[in-house]
């Protein structure tokens, strides 16, 4: 019970903070897009996380990426999502799992918000179509 009252519940001292990677706060990175704006709140070497701000009636690229895995939450709004070969509506609350090689698009029905969580490489991207001249 002793470590308990410390807050050390293993009964050992906690690493010395010159081994341990620091906890931070700090802003978001905002990137302004031609079809809304991404705020980065999280980027490391194991993970990023990001909120798409999509307004209604802007359409991203259709695209893909080679090693990005990504997970999307429709947080509101209303957005026809188009994954390979099927089109469908996305609802607040739902979720799509992007591995790899997966073409994808996304066009806002309505002003919508999405969180994105993902592997770290944010540079992965193969731009198939894009209506705002962006394929390389």
């Amino acid at each position: 019970m002793e470590g308990h009252a410390k807050g050390l519940g293993n009964g050992r001292a906690p690493d010395p903070p010159d081994e341990r990677e620091q906890a931070r706060r700090g802003e978001p990175r905002i990137v302004d897009k031609p079809w809304g704006r991404e705020v980065w709140y999280a980027h490391t070497d194991r993970y990023a996380g990001k909120v798409l701000e999509v307004d209604a009636g802007h359409i991203l690229s259709l695209q893909k990426h080679v090693v990005k895995h990504e997970t999307m939450l429709l947080q509101a709004g209303r957005v026809r999502f188009t994954l390979n070969d099927e089109v469908f509506e996305w609802l607040p609350g739902e979720i799509v799992s992007i591995p790899p090689g997966n073409v994808h698009r996304m066009e806002a029905l309505e002003d919508s918000v999405i969180l994105e969580v993902s592997t770290p490489e944010l540079d992965d991207l193969v731009r198939l179509e894009d209506r705002y001249g962006r394929v390389r």
